[in-house]
């Protein structure tokens, strides 16, 4: 593995994600990733020419995972119990090219991401086509590494958030 200053990210050259341990096999080729949209206040008065929008540390609105699939199979359908909390881990290698040699190198990418069920898209029938079926998790956690180091952790019930591994929260838990 090349130092990453030293190379030029390109692609995922491959992905997969698992539940429990197994690859989901119905799933489609592409999973867009959660947005975290900060919570913010708007702040104006003495002193502030205008308002401005700032960030409540730490708290983020509801947020949403995706999961597509071709048709429906049994791994949607294992994903859509509303009693269970879905636990998924994003595996995937992200290929760069090495800025000394021209040369490619690959590191790895894990996200794991913990939700419930909100919502369930059976998709469409169509004769030699996939039907674009999908389950939503309304998520609860979220873990980002890159190459074995934790850059992203986001525990909404468990007051973690964590960024390059750094507990932002650390001070704010200090004066509760």
């Amino acid at each position: 593995m090349a130092n990453t200053k030293n190379t030029i990210p390109e692609l995922i050259n491959n992905f997969n994600v698992y539940k429990g341990g197994n690859a989901l096999i119905g799933m489609s080729g592409e999973v867009a990733l959660a947005e975290f949209q900060a919570l913010t206040d708007t702040l104006s008065g003495p002193g502030i020419l205008g308002e401005i929008e700032t960030v409540v540390v730490g708290a983020f609105s509801a947020m949403q995972q995706e999961i597509p699939f071709r048709i429906l199979d049994d791994d949607i359908f294992s994903l859509a119990n509303p009693l269970e909390v879905q636990e998924l881990t994003l595996r995937a290698s992200e290929q760069s090219t090495i800025k000394s040699t021209g040369n490619i190198s690959f590191k790895g990418m894990r996200v794991v991401f913990r939700g419930r069920p909100k919502g369930f898209v059976p998709g469409t029938v169509k004769q030699g086509a996939q039907m674009g079926a999908s389950v939503t998790l309304e998520l609860v956690y979220i873990l980002i590494e890159i190459d074995g180091s934790r850059k992203l952790e986001l525990d909404k019930l468990n007051n973690v958030y964590k960024i390059n591994d750094v507990d932002i929260l650390a001070e704010i838990k200090r004066h509760c």
